[in-house]
């Protein structure tokens, strides 16, 4: 998910009226972006996410081998992607053949495919928007509040609704 930048985000929320929220101005944003790598179990319904200043495939075998720390050596695990080039390089794919995890592409364009997006746009609707963040560990720490969050409220009717929201073909 990303890239996340230090700025104001928009969204809906209560308000007095006629004294508006105002937001500070963004004419120079030297922070950067960040992204979160993302991934869901869907058989324990199961959610976590690692914040990272920059999507390259040494960052993307880093989450991979923590995603393979997670469960038995000897279980074979299979992980949906999208399309993206850097889940697709050599290194990636040697370190996947030597540790039973088989990785499986959505179809181009059809990201809306991967059982991670809704969880990742609920993600993004508790956490992103009409948020201010300080700076990108401001954003992280939000981030792993509402995982924390989400592992003790699996079935509330909000996150449920926002999950469900996400638009499909």
């Amino acid at each position: 998910m990303g890239p996340v930048q230090i700025k104001p985000h928009a969204g809906a929320s209560w308000a007095p009226q006629k004294r508006p929220v105002r937001h500070r101005a963004t004419y120079h944003r030297h922070a950067g972006v960040s992204y979160f790598f993302g991934a869901y179990n869907v058989h324990e319904d199961e959610l976590w996410m690692h914040h990272k200043r920059k999507k390259h495939a040494s960052e993307v075998l880093t989450f991979l081998k923590a995603i393979r720390r997670r469960y038995d050596q000897t279980r074979r695990i299979y992980l949906v992607l999208d399309n993206l080039s850097t889940h697709t390089t050599e290194p990636i794919r040697q370190w996947c053949q030597r540790h039973q995890v088989d990785l499986v592409f959505t179809a181009t364009n059809a990201s809306w495919m991967n059982r991670l997006e809704c969880h990742l746009t609920a993600a993004h609707y508790f956490v992103i928007k009409n948020s201010d963040p300080e700076d990108h560990r401001d954003v992280g720490q939000r981030m792993q509040e509402y995982l924390a969050w989400r592992r003790r409220n699996k079935a509330d009717a909000k996150l449920v609704k926002v999950q469900n929201s996400m638009p499909t073909l």
